[in-house]
């Protein structure tokens, strides 16, 4: 499974509000962008997913810009990644999918066993990994590299 430029760039940019939500106050679109290189007309497709699955919430106003909608605790990368991804099963394949396509050959297909054990995996990996824990180690490695808000031109990969 590859991710598209979706799954990478919006993960950065929800990881880029959770770090930079000092105080729960809304961060810029236009901050984001700029701090993880992403234009910000890209950046407002990406938001607009993410809000629409309830992992961001938009705050209008002259301080207006988006905080997280839930505690990065309760957020995690699978639900980050199926928000602006989709489904992130390996192949389109009903069994594993759940989908009501019927297969003509899922009598005696054997090669779902292998999709559905890769997609079990992928989703146990993602779901596993909460936003909590890309914060922590963002701010972990920062230290390590000697970044601090005064140089930092961009916070996470």
């Amino acid at each position: 499974m590859k991710l598209t430029t979706k799954g990478r760039y919006g993960l950065r940019a929800v990881l880029d509000l959770a770090v930079n939500n000092d105080d729960d106050e809304a961060v810029a679109l236009s901050q984001i962008a700029e701090r993880q290189g992403i234009s910000t007309s890209y950046l407002e497709q990406l938001i607009a997913k993410l809000r629409k699955s309830g992992i961001v919430q938009g705050i209008r106003g002259a301080q207006g810009g988006y905080v997280l909608a839930m505690p990065a605790e309760e957020i995690s990368v699978g639900d980050i990644l199926r928000a602006l991804e989709g489904d992130l099963s390996p192949v389109d394949c009903a069994e594993i999918n759940n989908t009501d396509t019927p297969c003509s050959i899922s009598d005696t297909c054997v090669t779902k066993y292998v999709w559905k054990r890769i997609s079990d995996s992928i989703n146990d990996a993602v779901d596993g990994i909460m936003l909590s824990d890309l914060v922590a180690e963002s701010k972990r490695v920062q230290a390590e590299a000697g970044v601090t808000e005064d140089n930092n031109s961009k916070q996470t990969c």
